[in-house]
Formats: C-alpha cells, sequence, structure tokens
C-alpha cells in the first residue's frame, strides 16, 4: 500500500503549444489538482496511489503518463468524453483552443472508484481528496461519505477543496483542511480579509469538525489554527516565474510531513518550501527534494495571539514555512482558477 491515497475523481489531458526557436513546440502532460499533488509527494519521497476515472481515449493516455511518472493508479474505466484540454501559449499569453470537462460520473462509476478509496485508503497513512475542474463531475456528498468512512475506520484526511465539495467534507469530518482566503471569500466565510477575520472564519471551521486548519493569504503569511492555537508561517519572496500550482504544492509537503510523523505545525514548513519551490519553476508539483531542504531553514514560523488585532508574539521556530505561498509570490502575478492551470513540465 502507498502512504498516500489521493482522491482524484477526473485528471485532465492538457496539451500546450509554446513557442520554441525551432518552431512550435507541444507538450502533453497530466494535469489537474490531484495530479499535481501527487507529483510534489513523489518528489518528496512519498508514495502515492492515485484513484480515479480513466475516461476513453483520454483517459488511456492519461494512465501511461501516470505511471510514468511513478504513479500507482487505481483506475475506473468508462466509455465516455474524458476532461482535456489543448491551449496555445506562443504568444505569451494563454488562449484556449479546446477544452472538455468531460462527463458527469454515472452512478457505477461513482461506485467503483468509492470504493477504491475505500480499500486503497485503509492501508494509506493519509487520504487526501481532491477535486474534479468541473462542478459536474460528481455529487458534492461523494466528500462528505468519504470523510465520515475514511475518519470513522481511522484514516486521516486531508482536505483541499472549497465550495459545496468543503461543507459537505465538514459534515463528515475533516482532520486536516488546507483552503486560501480567496476561497473563504467566495464561500462567504469572509468579506475583508483582514487578519482577524480570516482568524474568526478558522475558528468556525474548527468547530465545523476540523483538526487542524491551514488558511494561505495571497500577500500575506499563512495561518494554521490547532488545539494549541494560532501559528503563523513567513517566507522570504523569491522570483516568480508561474504562481500556479503553488498550493497543491503546498499541500502536497504538508501531506509529506504528516506522513513521516510530523505534526501539522512542523510539517508546514515543508509544505511552505514547496510552495516556494514551486512559483520558481514552470512545471507544477515539480522540483528536486534538495532544494525543498534547503529553502526549508528559511521559513519563519510565530505563535499568533488569539485577538480581535492579531499581532505575531513569541518567535518559536526558523524553519521554511510558506509563509503564504502569496508571501513569496509576486502579487501582481497573473492568477489563474484551478480548473485553468497549466500542466507541470518534468
Amino acid at each position: 500500500m502507498s502512504d498516500v491515497t489521493i482522491f482524484a475523481p477526473s485528471p485532465i489531458l492538457t496539451v500546450t503549444v509554446e513557442d520554441h526557436p525551432a518552431g512550435s513546440e507541444i507538450h502533453i502532460h497530466a494535469g489537474g489538482q490531484g495530479v499535481w499533488q501527487a507529483r510534489m509527494l513523489l518528489r518528496l519521497g512519498v508514495s502515492v496511489t492515485m484513484c480515479c476515472v480513466l475516461s476513453g481515449e483520454t483517459g488511456t493516455v492519461l494512465r501511461h503518463l501516470l505511471e510514468e511518472e511513478g504513479i500507482t493508479v487505481t483506475e475506473t474505466r468508462r466509455d465516455a468524453r474524458g476532461a482535456a484540454y489543448v491551449h496555445d501559449r506562443r504568444d505569451g499569453q494563454r488562449a484556449v483552443i479546446a477544452e472538455e470537462h468531460g462527463e458527469p460520473l454515472g452512478r457505477h462509476d461513482l461506485d467503483e472508484v468509492y470504493g477504491a478509496v475505500l480499500r486503497e485508503g485503509l492501508g494509506s497513512r493519509l487520504v487526501l481528496l481532491s477535486g474534479p475542474g468541473d462542478e459536474e463531475t460528481l455529487p458534492a456528498d461523494t466528500y462528505r461519505r468519504l470523510a465520515a468512512d475514511l475518519r470513522a475506520a481511522g484514516t486521516t484526511v486531508m482536505v483541499d477543496l472549497a465550495g459545496e465539495r468543503l461543507a459537505a467534507s465538514l459534515d463528515g469530518g475533516i482532520d486536516v483542511l488546507k483552503v486560501s482566503d480567496e476561497e473563504l471569500r467566495a464561500d462567504g466565510l469572509i468579506t475583508e480579509g483582514s487578519a482577524s477575520e480570516v482568524m474568526r472564519a478558522m475558528r468556525e471551521l474548527r468547530t465545523r469538525g476540523v483538526g487542524t486548519v491551514i488558511v494561505t493569504r495571497e500577500a500575506e503569511p499563512a495561518l494554521l489554527l490547532d488545539d494549541d492555537g494560532f501559528l503563523e508561517a513567513t517566507m522570504k519572496r523569491l522570483e516568480v516565474a508561474d504562481t500556479r500550482g503553488a498550493g497543491d504544492s503546498l499541500t502536497a509537503g504538508v501531506a509529506a510531513g504528516i506522513v513521516r510523523g510530523e505534526s501539522a505545525r512542523d510539517a508546514l514548513t515543508l509544505g511552505a518550501a514547496a510552495g516556494a519551490m514551486n512559483v520558481t519553476r514552470h512545471g507544477l508539483g515539480t522540483g528536486d527534494p534538495q532544494t525543498v531542504r534547503a529553502l526549508r531553514e528559511m521559513v519563519t514560523v510565530r505563535a499568533v495571539a488569539d485577538s480581535p488585532d492579531p499581532q505575531p508574539e513569541q518567535p518559536s521556530t526558523e524553519h521554511v514555512t510558506p509563509g503564504t505561498l502569496a508571501s513569496m509570490v509576486d502579487t501582481s502575478a497573473d492568477q489563474a482558477p484551478d480548473a485553468d492551470r497549466a500542466e507541470g513540465t518534468a
């Protein structure tokens, strides 16, 4: 069994055309939130099984690409349109040539992949629930059921979701939740985005069944809340190549630390380092573990007072913790929605 099982219901086949001195250069990769998380986990030395539904011709190609990267694939096959896109970036901007979200999962397909997640997840140290690129792919209640069943069996459940999927998984129970302040705002949990407002939202999430809450904030340090209170993680700004995928790399880093026996507080420093490295690269979820280890020594962690106008206090560590990925990211960088993140280049 793998260290981590990832529920990635609908991976995306990505085709991107880029400019090259000798002519057009075409890149074909597996993509999607769960894929980018799995890619970083593998680079951090953590074994991964991905439970997914692979559809039609795109699914055949995706399986080959995923296995070539070292991901163990537990697939449910079906004859249907799969998620895929073709993007043209030859002029430096992303132009959508074609994009297909894939057909929603049928009842039988959903039953099969649900059973696979339970089977593989019960033998793993952690299960990471990730989402598809399209809201119609599967019922949000699937996440409630999976979270409840896995936690009832004693499996650690980590979630990187928003919207209806997050609301559903909260009802099932979550050990570790990673979410961004932008997602909290979109869900109506915050309005202004001040530190005190974010902290109130984090306290509310804890009362709704979350053990540890991690919130990344675009231009500010990341915040963590657990039984011991609030923690702030700050990372020095690095030169940015691409901000996309940084949040998924942070999630993967935290998951990697936890399966190695670290607390979520310590694992956040590994997540920060992984996220920091990701923004310096064009490939999503890519990089080398030596760089992550070096970056981890650059993170500053501080306890934060739980007050209406919190100020950092009690310096506690100096590990590389991803302050906000945003903290290391150029805030003027173009931010793309999850469904439009670029493919990684190995």
